[in-house]
């Protein structure tokens, strides 16, 4: 177990690496969070998903550090109070939405409170409803009202090939003033450029006193590769593209068939176990 370096945290991407597909956190990852919490390595959720769409993850994985929403747009305590957050420039937001927009997407817009949509009946808002445990506010159209407290904007769509040449897009149009990347496959995030997964592993880097070398990284899709980058030790899920696994030191198994618990047994705590008999 030599190979590994020694892991001080574990941060986690949560769909479909920390839950399951149908957002089903198992009986095994719960037991290896606690494993870890036992071993004394610090735990992490990081998500495009708003802090409060995970809140029913912090009691049953006893979380005790910060939790990292909107791809790190807004960190906030175990209680939700917030630690900080970076809000988009608004003329950024306005400027993302018409990309969207123009580029065929459907197009939500997160507020550090609020989730703001156009169409209640267009792809995934019901999904989304019951994964965030949550609803949406529906309006007529995004103000620039809306877009002075912008965290994160989402381009939606069932067209996959649609969405990935968007990301390119935004990426290209956007440049620095936003970070563009895919969350799900039908998912396109913009958030401030400081806030997305490798800025994440600084900023808890910072607040935990934990090296980067020292961090680990776990995750599915192209915007965790942003976090692999910058911890000591990557792994990419099962269910992940090639091109996100040619990235990550390491491969798991899929979130359908503990991939997540596999990992933190076979990277994270069998080494440190190892080390410390």
């Amino acid at each position: 177990m030599s190979g590994y370096p020694t892991i001080q945290l574990l941060l986690a991407d949560v769909d479909g690496t920390l839950v399951t597909h149908d957002k089903v956190l198992t009986d095994a990852a719960k037991a290896a969070v606690r494993e870890l919490h036992d071993t004394g390595i610090g735990f992490a959720i990081t998500s495009g998903r708003p802090p409060r769409g995970m809140s029913m993850l912090i009691a049953p994985l006893a979380l005790r550090t910060p939790i990292a929403g909107f791809n790190g747009g807004v960190f906030v305590n175990p209680d939700l109070s917030v630690i900080e957050s970076h809000l988009l420039d608004p003329k950024t937001a306005k400027q993302a939405v018409a990309i969207l927009i123009d580029q065929g997407l459907d197009a939500w817009v997160y507020t550090e409170d609020e989730w703001l949509i156009r169409d209640p009946n267009a792809p995934h808002v019901a999904r989304e409803t019951w994964t965030v445990k949550f609803e949406p506010t529906v309006v007529a159209s995004f103000t620039d009202a809306h877009f002075a407290h912008t965290v994160k904007v989402v381009g939606v769509s069932n067209d996959l090939d649609r969405v990935a040449a968007c990301e390119k897009v935004a990426q290209r149009t956007l440049g620095e003033a936003a970070s563009a990347a895919r969350s799900q496959p039908y998912y396109l995030d913009i958030t401030h450029p400081k806030a997305n997964k490798g800025t994440v592993v600084a900023t808890l880097s910072k607040f935990l006193d934990v090296a980067p070398a020292k961090i680990a990284t776990i995750g599915d899709m192209p915007n965790d590769v942003l976090m692999f980058a910058k911890s000591g030790f990557s792994i990419a899920m099962g269910n992940s593209s090639d091109e996100v696994k040619a990235r990550a030191s390491a491969v798991t198994d899929s979130s359908e068939n503990e991939g997540f618990a596999k990992a933190v047994q076979k990277f994270v705590l069998a080494p440190a176990n190892a080390r410390s008999s």
